[in-house]
C-alpha cells in the first residue's frame, strides 16, 4: 500500500469487518426465516465505538466487492471512520456470520463463513508503517492474529511497529479457539503479542485458559509480568479489575442492566470507553467505569454497536 493520507489518527486498527446476519426469533439458527443484517467484527466494533465518542480512526483490512463487502465499507465509512487503506478485491469474498437469539442472557450461538476471506489473505506486506506510525495508538485483538498465519505476521508487524515509535498499544485477546489450531497454539500467540501491549484487557475466563491463573488478580499479575503498564480483567455483570503503574490496583463496579439482549459486542463496547479515556487523559478507573458502562449499553441491544454511545451520550452520562 501507499501512504495515501497524511491525516494524524487517534488511533489505528487492522482487522476484518463481517456482515451480520441475526435471527429474528429465539431457538436453533436453523429455525429462522428472516434475519437483520448488522456489521460484526472486534476490531470494526471498536473502531465504530471509538469515532462516535469524536475520537479520529483510520481502519485497515480487505473486503470483496460484492455486495456484503459493499455495504460493510459504505457502513464504515458512514460512521465518519478512514477507509483509505481499505483494499477491495474482486478476486475475492467477504466474509460472514449468522448469530441466533437467546432470552436467557447467556451467549448466543453463532455461525461463522470467513474461511479464506478477503481479510484473510492480509499480510504484513499490507502495513503501511508511514500511515500506521501517524495513528497516536494501535488498538489490536486476537481474532486478526487467528484468520491467517499471513495475518498473524501482519499483526506483529503492526505491533512493532508502533513500539519502535513509542505509540501505546492496547490488546484485547478477543479469543477464537476454533481459528487456531491447538490451544497451545492460541495460547502461546496470544500471550506473545501480548507481551508487546501496552495496555491489556483480557475477560475474566479468557484470562483462566490463557493464564493458568484462577483469580483477576493472578491473571493481571501474569500480564503485568510480561511487561503491560495496564491490566484490566472483564468481570460482566460484577464490573472489572484493574492492575496498573499509575493508579495501583483496584475494582470498578459494573452498571445494573434490565434485560440482557445479547452479550455479543460488550467486550468491544468495553475496550472502546477505557481506550477512548486513557486517550483523554481520563485516570484509570475513570476509563475502567466508562468501559464498563458502554458494556452494560452493549449488552441491551440486539446487533454489535447499536448500544454504543455518541459523545453526547456520553457527557449526558457524566463519563
Amino acid at each position: 500500500m501507499t501512504n495515501t493520507s497524511a491525516a494524524a489518527f487517534d488511533v489505528a486498527l487492522f482487522g476484518e469487518a463481517m456482515l451480520l446476519l441475526v435471527a429474528d426469533r429465539p431457538g436453533p439458527i436453523e429455525n429462522a426465516t428472516a434475519f437483520h443484517k448488522r456489521t460484526a467484527g472486534a476490531e470494526t466494533n471498536v473502531a465504530i465505538g471509538l469515532s462516535r465518542l469524536g475520537l479520529k480512526v483510520g481502519w485497515a483490512s480487505r473486503l470483496g466487492t460484492d455486495s456484503m463487502g459493499r455495504a460493510l465499507l459504505a457502513a464504515m465509512q458512514d460512521e465518519g471512520i478512514d477507509c483509505s487503506h481499505v483494499i477491495c478485491d474482486v478476486s475475492q469474498r467477504t466474509g460472514f456470520q449468522f448469530k441466533g437469539r437467546v432470552t436467557d442472557g447467556s451467549d448466543p450461538p453463532v455461525e461463522y463463513h470467513r474461511k479464506g476471506s478477503a481479510a484473510s489473505h492480509m499480510g504484513p506486506s499490507d502495513v503501511d508503517e508511514a500511515w500506521l506510525r501517524s495513528a497516536r495508538h494501535l488498538h489490536a485483538t486476537g481474532v486478526f492474529a487467528a484468520i491467517s498465519d499471513t495475518s498473524l505476521q501482519a499483526a506483529i508487524r503492526c505491533m512493532d511497529v508502533m513500539r519502535a515509535a513509542g505509540r501505546t498499544i492496547s490488546f484485547d485477546p478477543n479469543l477464537r479457539p476454533t481459528l487456531w489450531s491447538s490451544p497451545e497454539t492460541m495460547r502461546h500467540w496470544i500471550n506473545e503479542l501480548a507481551s508487546r501491549a501496552d495496555w491489556v484487557l483480557p475477560g475474566i475466563e479468557e484470562g483462566l485458559i490463557l493464564t493458568g491463573e484462577t483469580t483477576p488478580e493472578g491473571v493481571a499479575r501474569f500480564y503485568r509480568q510480561l511487561g503491560a503498564k495496564l491490566v484490566v480483567v472483564k468481570l460482566g455483570a460484577e464490573g472489572a479489575y484493574y492492575d496498573s503503574d499509575l493508579a495501583g490496583t483496584g475494582r470498578v463496579e459494573g452498571f445494573p442492566v434490565k434485560e440482557i439482549i445479547d452479550t455479543v459486542g460488550a467486550g468491544d463496547g468495553f475496550a472502546a470507553g477505557v481506550v477512548s479515556a486513557l486517550l483523554e487523559g481520563r485516570t484509570v478507573p475513570e476509563a475502567v467505569r466508562r468501559g464498563a458502562w458502554i458494556g452494560a449499553r452493549a449488552v441491551q441491544v440486539l446487533g454489535d454497536t447499536e448500544g454504543l454511545p455518541t459523545r453526547v451520550q456520553l457527557e449526558e452520562a457524566g463519563l
